[in-house]
């Protein structure tokens, strides 16, 4: 058999590949085929029926834990994230500039602990991204009177928001990691996938880079 990717005869794409997150939701669906294989089960002895049913019962529990999980590692984002909103607001004050959040930022952000949307990982996205451009707006303030870079107040801020934005960076991957590990087990078949199936679960949407963030890394810095 030949080898599959072959170094010495590649194909080469000149131009690169700019890769993205496909924002679907994938369904856990199982067929007839694992309705059969249950109840195969349960005709072969009450014993395997019973222990494939206390299986399906530790995998429900592992989905709910594991959900709490997701939901705890989301709830550190918002509060980093309104540690940073907090911390711009204040630097955008002592620049006196008109830069303001929609004022719905801070209730949407509690509605988002709280699990009160009903797509909150999209719309965390969306405030990050919001933030994001906050951030840029207020370094561009500065970058434009350098001595306003020697107010130790301002200097501050922005040493907190640097800081904030590591923190939030990082809460992200674990986020990701704990997505990573729902989006896994869903399609573990036969247990999980089908306690999956059964409760309509499906693949969640890790965190990603917005357009204008992900082109300004292409740019030029030094």
């Amino acid at each position: 058999m030949a080898n599959q990717l072959d170094e010495l005869n590649p194909e080469i794409r000149e131009e690169g590949l700019d890769t993205n997150v496909i924002v679907k939701k994938i369904p856990a669906e199982v067929g007839v085929g694992s309705t059969i294989f249950e109840i195969l089960l349960w005709v072969c002895g009450i014993i395997p029926g019973v222990i494939f049913l206390f299986m399906k019962i530790n995998a429900k529990k592992h989905f709910d834990q594991l959900e709490q999980k997701i939901q705890r590692n989301a709830s550190q984002i918002d509060n980093f994230l309104e540690q940073r909103v907090m911390v711009l607001q204040n630097c955008a004050r002592l620049l006196d500039k008109a830069i303001e959040l929609d004022k719905s930022t801070f209730e949407n952000i509690a509605k988002y602990r709280a699990g009160a949307t009903a797509d909150a990982d999209t719309a965390r996205i969306e405030l990050g991204d919001r933030v994001d451009t906050m951030s840029r707006s207020i370094n561009l303030a500065v970058e434009n009177y350098p001595e306003l870079a020697a107010h130790r107040e301002i200097a501050d801020a922005m040493q907190q928001n640097m800081y904030l934005q590591r923190e939030i960076t990082a809460a992200r991957e674990l986020y990701n990691d704990t997505i990573n590990e729902w989006n896994k087990d869903i399609f573990a078949w036969p247990t999980k996938k089908i306690v999956a199936a059964k409760n309509g679960y499906t693949t969640r949407i890790p965190f990603v880079a917005s357009k204008e963030t992900k082109e300004k890394a292409k740019g030029v810095f030094f």
